[in-house]
């Protein structure tokens, strides 16, 4: 259950609608999606791979869901270099979009939202780092240094993270922003490595968070979804950072 004058934010790497079975099954996405019971979802590999890269997730299916997408400027796909953002409820409206390309020797890029919703105005930022190393890096001073030149607002990112260290590898290049603890969600049928993270900026924190394990999404993709239930609070407060995480169970 969400906790009232929350709102839930989740990141899922859906891995195109191709699921460990290797069948691409975008309906099984769908049933994931919609179980988290999220407001705001932040998607990696949200688009088929090869030019003109069309949408792997139906906008139908996403449509007939109650789902609306940010449209990021893709013709056809979901996003932008994969990366989407969709929401669902009459309290959240868009006030701005845009996307930026990442460096780093693969082609990688990062969207950036601005909302209106139940806990004020919200930034979201969605990204699918690099597999490189010296790729994240560069890519986590990248962000920061974007993230900063925008109007102040309280930001959280969420991704794919590709970092396997427990160590706060990327967290200390990105002294502003606090890192939610890892929670393994990578590989989806037995995880160990906490791939997907979530970060809050100033004026946030995490009442709770976890990763979301109910079938299918063991099989659906190769990894789980994230999650975190956020709230606002004043700059000056002493946010919850150390709440253990909760698994969702259906």
């Amino acid at each position: 259950m969400k906790p009232q004058s929350t709102l839930r934010i989740a990141s899922y790497n859906i891995q195109k609608c191709v699921g460990l079975d290797f069948r691409r099954q975008p309906q099984r996405i769908m049933q994931v999606i919609d179980s988290m019971k999220a407001d705001i979802v932040v998607l990696q590999e949200a688009d088929k791979r090869l030019p003109p890269r069309p949408a792997a997730l139906p906008h139908f299916m996403l449509d007939e869901a109650g789902w609306q997408i940010v449209d990021l400027g893709g013709a056809g796909s979901l996003g932008w270099h994969g990366n989407a953002v969709i929401w669902r409820g009459d309290a959240i409206r868009v006030r701005q979009k845009g996307h930026h390309d990442l460096p780093g020797l693969e082609p990688r890029g990062m969207v950036q939202v601005e909302f209106d919703t139940q806990i004020g105005p919200l930034r979201v930022i969605g990204m699918h780092l690099g597999l490189l190393p010296a790729s994240r890096r560069q890519q986590i001073t990248h962000i920061r240094r974007f993230d900063k030149k925008l109007n102040d607002m309280p930001t959280v990112w969420a991704g794919d993270f590709n970092e396997w260290s427990r160590q706060p590898v990327l967290d200390h290049l990105a002294p502003d922003m606090r890192f939610l603890p890892p929670v393994p969600s990578f590989p989806a049928a037995q995880p160990l490595g906490a791939l997907d993270r979530i970060a809050l900026g100033g004026g946030l924190e995490a009442v709770l968070h976890g990763v979301h394990d109910a079938r299918p999404a063991h099989i659906a993709s190769d990894h789980l979804p994230i999650w975190a239930d956020l709230r606002r609070v004043t700059q000056d407060a002493n946010p919850l950072w150390h709440h253990p995480h909760r698994r969702i169970k259906t």
